[in-house]
């Protein structure tokens, strides 16, 4: 589980080499000793082996005959109409449709040979077509890129009970890489960390927008296999939900996440059509594609940048004129429950990379993920918190939801209420729930005065 981390003299060894942290991790751990001492020349031999640096290396040789065993990033496809499994390698210019997953391997793997982007470890070769005419990129095995087969939450449940709150916050910051003492404050920590929530929390909403420079790419994109993150581009509905043509899922079906990066950048096409299915999802985890229903417990979050005054704070009130045209509409927005308010987050520089003892990125990824079906902390707030009666749900839900999140992240030893601290339960989940869900409702009201402003009376129970 535990890895030392000392990015100046690792990252050189995987110069060229554009992989995320959690495979970084994963390699590292196989070469580095009990010291930290790492295996430079056996760490070497296997990336220049398993992840070249050149695709016309990996094509030479899939040319020349050899059977090329890789560790490696590639979408899946499946083609109904022909009846053929598909595979694409971007990162070594192998096209969609050019690769083929046999049946053989296809149903050893049911489970996780469906579409979209995996990571694995794949054997390749190039064999003739069933015609003879041709020849095609063949997978002949494969599997999961999945070091951990399940993990112990119960073990860090108990491991989180050695640790004070400030402790924690802080190994939860250097396990996301980063050093703790780079954030000038306990707020502004929180404030880095709010960004896992919708790694723990099913169907977590989300929107920051924060200036440039603040790590936002890099946290949704490299601690997690089981995110997407779109960086620009255009987007449709049929990529996002689901495509009828194909008769294929889209990224939101097969992720915990979807982060939208740089949201001013990206073109959505048919706008009204993805506004649409975006209100209905947002709601309820359900939309209609045609008459296919569509159910996911994927988060999105939309996350651009702002513009700022010279002490960092907001040109303008109205945070909601930095989103896309597309986007300003309060009836969409208001089915957002978090924001992440980025400009009180510092511009990453070299001394905020962390170094030292701390746990690998996809031990923890696999932490996260497996913490978003544990559905006791969402019974101990019911259990915790009274709420007005006659409160808006959006709002309920929004708070519920959040609280929940900073429960399983901060807090995960609270199982009974005997457990719960309830000055900290107020100070470090609930209150924030609610100024982050007031944010939203305060914009949404910027927007359409018809929106109120005022959140409802939602207060610990005594007890």
């Amino acid at each position: 589980m535990a890895i030392y981390k000392d990015s100046a003299s690792t990252n050189s060894l995987f110069a060229g080499r554009n992989l995320p942290s959690f495979v970084k991790d994963f390699v590292l751990k196989k070469y580095i000793n009990e010291l930290g001492q790492v295996d430079k020349n056996g760490l070497t031999n296997f990336l220049d082996t398993v992840i070249p640096q050149k695709a016309e290396e990996v094509k030479d040789r899939l040319g020349n005959g050899e059977e090329i065993t890789l560790l490696t990033r590639f979408i899946i496809y499946i083609d109904l109409v022909k009846g053929v499994r598909r595979f694409g390698i971007p990162d070594l210019g192998i096209k969609i449709n050019e690769g083929q997953i046999p049946e053989y391997v296809y149903s050893k793997h049911k489970g996780s040979l469906v579409d979209g982007e995996k990571w694995g470890i794949i054997k390749l070769c190039v064999l003739p077509d069933a015609d003879g005419k041709k020849q095609h990129v063949e997978m002949i095995d494969y599997k999961p890129f999945k070091p951990y087969k399940s993990v112990d939450v119960d073990f860090f449940r108990e491991v989180r009970k050695n640790f004070s709150t400030s402790e924690w916050i802080d190994f939860l910051l250097s396990a996301m890489e980063y050093d703790p003492d780079g954030f000038e404050s306990i707020a502004c920590k929180l404030e880095f960390l709010t960004r896992l929530l919708i790694f723990v929390e099913p169907r977590l909403n989300c929107i920051e927008l924060a200036p440039k420079g603040t790590g936002k790419s890099y946290v949704f994109g490299n601690l997690s296999k089981y995110g997407w993150l779109v960086s620009g581009g255009k987007v449709t509905r049929a990529k996002l939900f689901y495509d009828k043509q194909k008769q294929q899922n889209g990224i939101i079906k097969n992720h915990d996440f979807t982060a939208f990066d740089e949201i001013q950048t990206i073109v959505f096409q048919e706008p009204s059509e993805i506004q649409a299915a975006l209100k209905s999802y947002l709601e309820s985890g359900k939309t209609t594609i045609d008459n296919n229903e569509f159910s996911s417990e994927c988060g999105l979050i939309l996350m651009g940048n702002i513009p700022l005054t010279k002490d960092r704070h907001p040109v303008s009130v109205r945070y909601f004129d930095s989103l896309p045209a597309n986007f300003r509409e309060s009836a969409l927005l208001d089915r957002f429950h978090c924001f992440i308010e980025g400009w009180y987050l510092p511009r990453i520089n070299k001394s905020m990379i962390f170094k030292g003892w701390t746990v690998n990125v996809e031990y923890f990824s696999e932490i996260l993920h497996s913490m978003r079906t544990q559905n006791q902390y969402g019974l101990l707030f019911d259990e915790l918190v009274s709420f007005q009666k006659d409160s808006d749900m959006r709002d309920f839900t929004a708070v519920k939801r959040i609280t929940t999140a900073y429960m399983k992240l901060i807090f995960p030893h609270w199982i009974t209420i005997e457990d719960v601290n309830l000055e900290e339960f107020d100070l470090y989940c609930l209150q924030p729930a609610i100024h982050r869900r007031g944010i939203v409702k305060e914009q949404c009201h910027n927007i359409d005065a018809e929106f109120k402003t005022q959140m409802p009376i939602i207060e610990v129970k005594e007890f």
